[in-house]
């Protein structure tokens, strides 16, 4: 019997590049569903347009974790096994779900780590959010007996089987804290592989649209630097 699995892409206000995430993630897996939460931009749109994957809708923003259950729930209600989540902002390489998939055959949970091997060209990571990682992660292992590395990567893999005993509550991004301690007491198997520190790609991208965006208004950019030089906050009158 054919094991069916499904990649899963929380979206908020993401339509200058939803369209280009989703056709390369279409690439690598076989059924794809998006959950736009309650975007103000052309999201909801745009996902509305394309008749090659599932589109779930929120009235309203109820939060990153409220997006990853209504994920989980319809991987459950559908039959799907394995579910794979990934962000849509160009930090996760949709060419490594399928290594999610094959490592989820020995896991109930497979976790993607930005920390647990360098690869070429890796972001420095934002200092705040990795002193932040590091101590929420130091706090879940010595808690658990674990040795994870990164506690809040949203590239990961889920047997619905385990996510069906989770009972979720929390609807913002500290969602999968409440996550990692039901996993823990349920004694779940998990499993942590490595993925590229990505963060410059996604805001290089937003820079390269509203470059473009600018473009098609008529305008150009500047050849030379502007007449009036830029002043500094101590500079200013």
């Amino acid at each position: 019997m054919t094991q069916r699995w499904l990649a899963a892409l929380p979206v908020y206000n993401e339509a200058p590049f939803v369209n280009q995430v989703l056709d390369e993630v279409l690439k690598y897996a076989p059924d794809v569903l998006a959950v736009n939460d309650g975007s103000k931009d052309a999201t909801g749109e745009l996902l509305d347009q394309r008749g090659d994957i599932a589109v779930l809708h929120h009235d309203q923003n109820r939060g990153y974790g409220a997006a990853l259950k209504t994920a989980f729930q319809y991987a459950i209600d559908e039959g799907y096994e394995i579910v794979v989540t990934l962000d849509c902002d160009g930090q996760h390489q949709p060419m490594r779900i399928p290594r999610f998939v094959s490592a989820c055959q020995n896991a109930d949970i497979v976790s993607g780590s930005r920390y647990l091997k360098k690869y070429d060209g890796d972001s420095v990571p934002p200092a705040q959010r990795l002193f932040i990682n590091k101590q929420v992660t130091k706090t879940i292992n010595d808690l658990f007996h674990w040795n994870l590395t990164d506690t809040f990567c949203g590239f990961k893999a889920y047997r619905t089987s385990a996510l069906a005993q989770l009972q979720i509550t929390i609807e913002g991004y500290a969602m999968p804290l409440e996550l990692w301690a039901q996993a823990a007491m349920l004694e779940m198997r998990i499993i942590e592989i490595p993925v590229p520190l990505i963060y410059l790609a996604y805001y290089n991208q937003v820079i390269e649209q509203s470059i473009q965006t600018m473009l098609d208004r008529g305008y150009q950019l500047p050849s030379t630097p502007p007449t009036t030089s830029m002043q500094r906050c101590g500079e200013c009158p």
